[in-house]
């Protein structure tokens, strides 16, 4: 293995914005056998497991370098960060239904959480949480919404097997919908291609269907700016 493949894997991984896959390495390094880009990135975690400012994590089927989260609060204060920027509980709870009864529809959401959350939705999107991926196949065509590669990286997760089960999630997050998931089970919906939408302005229907389905309190239409 080169001297030099190490520090160029953690150079790689230290400027990426997004989480760098193996198989994305292995592109970028195809000049190097394989097996020796894995011992590299092996030794590079190796490195950061120790106590230390930064850590490399396995998120969202790729590898970061970020800070550890016990030191979140300092890294806060040198952006700045506003309690505004926060997710709101009504936002929290959306995203936790979608997460765990994806793909499911804003009328679905609405169902399990009891109110009106086509505002949340149309917030969530916003913030690149969850986006759409088809339309359910049953009279109206609702639009199926699912979370997306940014939920993994905001929320740590490697992937989806990674979500905690719905009561420690409820209980971390101080929610009150884990009895509603747990009684509620989607069917298995096989959604229309994307392709099928047409332009990308259009998701913005499927705030107005969800709004046309319910009538209910305006609680949640509040949108995170």
């Amino acid at each position: 293995m080169s001297d030099q493949l190490k520090p160029i894997i953690e150079a790689l991984v230290f400027a990426s914005p997004e989480p760098l896959t193996i198989k994305t390495l292995f592109k970028l390094l195809e000049d190097e056998p394989q097996e020796d880009v894995e011992a590299a990135l092996a030794a590079v975690e190796a490195d950061y497991d120790r106590p230390g400012g930064l850590q490399l994590v396995k998120v969202a089927g790729g590898f970061q370098i970020v800070t550890r989260p016990e030191l979140h609060e300092w890294v806060r204060r040198l952006f700045h960060e506003r309690s505004t920027q926060k997710l709101t509980v009504q936002s929290l709870e959306t995203l936790a239904v979608v997460a765990y009864r994806q793909p499911v529809t804003a009328p679905e959401v609405s169902e399990i959480r009891g109110v009106n959350t086509s505002g949340v939705l149309s917030t969530l999107i916003e913030r690149r949480l969850i986006k759409v991926v088809g339309r359910k196949k049953v009279i109206g065509r609702p639009f199926l919404y699912a979370t997306t590669q940014e939920f993994l990286i905001r929320f740590g997760l490697s992937d989806l097997k990674d979500l905690p089960n719905v009561e420690d999630m409820a209980e971390a997050f101080g929610l009150e919908i884990a009895e509603s998931l747990a009684e509620t089970s989607t069917a298995e919906d096989e959604p229309l291609p994307v392709q099928e939408l047409g332009d990308a302005p259009r998701q913005q229907e499927s705030v107005e269907e969800a709004a046309q389905v319910k009538e209910s309190t305006s609680d949640d239409k509040s949108s995170i700016h």
